[in-house]
């Protein structure tokens, strides 16, 4: 990492543009009918058309179409009615057909914005950045190149290639490294919601290449940029952006100029090497792909995927907050991932309107014990094998004050996991967990005992130090061998107290 005086540093600004390409979630790929899955054996999931055999012509996938649009239209974008497609022209080993099938002058999405909140854990500073997106547009991958370690030759997987991409474009409108990090994660929380990618960066469905220059502070024409690829992460994005300003402004402040070029980045010493010299446009020789007819988007073809979009995560969010009462830190953390989203909703859905209380106790089991088994177990709930009906059905015993939180958390929910058909009262009473304590004339026994043995702590309480009322509850739950409503516990011994 060069070594740069924080004063230098501030000289200087950075400027970032971000190139986000993330693969389409359709069954095959965008010009070829070979599946588009991922983890198949190498060089299985080809064809003529994917190795560019003499006579083959492509076939635009529709669906690849529709999710282009999708995103362009949860991004604000606005969508091109007349798209033609270019080749661009360079060679790798990787690209079959020597040029990539891409869209150059006619992006199907042109345009938009993304606004993120960012945060600094370092000094703890956040605040808002609103992005603008150049254009989105579609294209295909390439194949995959494969070194082998200590060998002398390079290794070829074709099942990639071909398959549907699109390319999110920003313009150079970011400031911080931690700006970037903030747009590629919601970027990729909008494609799940969507359904356009599944936006895993580690397996490279989603990848970012981050376009960084500096300039002294106050200058408005943008230095030389230099791409940085190879980050699969959204952290490892931001320290490739952190060490390439450093590496920039250390070059420039000694009289140096940064050279346009791809560079790759190293996430074991978090530093950047050089790849290639950049490519100038005209390097690739664009010209309009003669073997595809242009597409036109028209107005029922783009009003019946409008009709079909999904709630997006703000929107969710106002949602969560009003109709349903809970805190915005709920509302932030229930809509993260959208099938988080859909449960809650599933769940909820069984509730009268007003139904605040139930509303939250559910939101604390997906947020705590649920969330905990996902985390344990590496799923999410997509997969979760306890319907949504029967989390209602324990909201509604917790509520009723015939199941305590702590032991359904660590006892039912297990059973119900393992048998998620069965009905929650059912299971709670097997396991001997509904409440029985439940009246007066059990539970005041239980009190009256507990405070005649902490008669020092009744008189501190009565005296003000009124946190002691967890002591006694805590003391009564245990007595009770936590077969008490503990809301019931709660009023009981708040009254007992207050009783001269």
């Amino acid at each position: 990492m060069p070594n740069v005086s924080p004063s230098i540093l501030a000289d200087y600004e950075l400027v970032i543009g971000l190139e986000v390409h993330c693969q389409l979630l359709t069954q095959s790929k965008i010009f070829a009918p070979d599946a588009a899955a991922f983890g198949g054996e190498p060089n299985t999931d080809i064809s003529p058309i994917t190795l560019a055999h003499p006579g083959t012509l492509p076939r635009l996938n529709r669906r690849a179409v529709e999710l282009a649009i999708r995103m362009g239209l949860a991004l604000g974008s606005h969508i091109a009615r007349y798209n033609v497609f270019d080749r661009k022209n360079y060679f790798y080993p990787d690209l079959p057909k020597g040029f990539q099938t891409t869209q150059d002058k006619t992006p199907i999405c042109q345009g938009g914005q993304l606004e993120v909140q960012w945060r600094d854990q370092a000094s703890k500073q956040s605040g808002q950045a609103l992005v603008r997106l150049n254009r989105i547009h579609l294209e295909e991958d390439a194949g995959k190149s494969i070194h082998p370690a200590e060998a002398s030759h390079t290794l070829l997987d074709l099942n990639r290639a071909g398959t549907a991409l699109i390319e999110i474009v920003t313009e150079p409108d970011l400031r911080r490294a931690e700006e970037a990090g903030a747009f590629l994660a919601e970027i990729r929380r909008l494609v799940r919601y969507l359904g356009v990618c599944d936006g895993n960066l580690e397996q490279g469905s989603m990848r970012c290449d981050a376009n960084v220059s500096v300039r002294r502070r106050g200058q408005t024409t943008l230095g030389r940029k230099v791409e940085v690829k190879n980050m699969n992460s959204v952290r490892n994005v931001q320290r490739a952006i952190e060490h390439e300003f450093e590496r920039q402004v250390a070059l420039v402040a000694a009289g140096g100029q940064v050279v346009s070029e791809t560079r790759l980045f190293n996430a074991d010493n978090g530093q950047t090497y050089a790849m290639r010299t950049k490519e100038e446009l005209n390097d690739y020789r664009y010209f309009p792909e003669p073997d595809l007819a242009p597409v036109l988007i028209t107005d029922e073809f783009l009003q019946a995927i409008e009709a079909a979009m999904p709630a997006m995560p703000k929107a969710l969010q106002a949602q969560f907050t009003g109709q349903f009462g809970l805190p915005a830190y709920d509302a932030e953390v229930l809509t993260d991932e959208k099938s988080t989203a859909d449960y809650f909703l599933a769940v909820a859905d069984g509730w009268p309107t007003g139904a605040t209380s139930r509303y939250k106790a559910a939101s604390n089991w997906l947020m705590g014990p649920i969330k905990a088994y996902l985390n344990e177990t590496s799923t999410d709930l997509a997969t979760f094998p306890v319907p949504p009906a029967r989390l209602r059905e324990v909201v509604d015993l917790q509520e009723a004050g015939q199941l305590n939180f702590g032991q359904a958390a660590k006892q039912l929910l297990p059973a119900l996991v393992a048998q998620p058909q069965r009905p929650a009262a059912e299971l709670a009473q097997q396991l001997g967990l509904l409440l029985a304590a439940t009246d007066e004339g059990a539970l005041l026994p239980l009190i009256q005992s507990v405070l005649a043995k902490f008669p020092a702590e009744v008189a501190a309480y009565r005296k003000g130090k009124k946190n002691l009322q967890g002591l006694f509850m805590g003391e009564v739950m245990k007595a009770a061998q936590g077969k008490a409503d503990p809301k019931k516990v709660s009023e009981l011994v708040r009254q007992a107290l207050e009783t001269a």
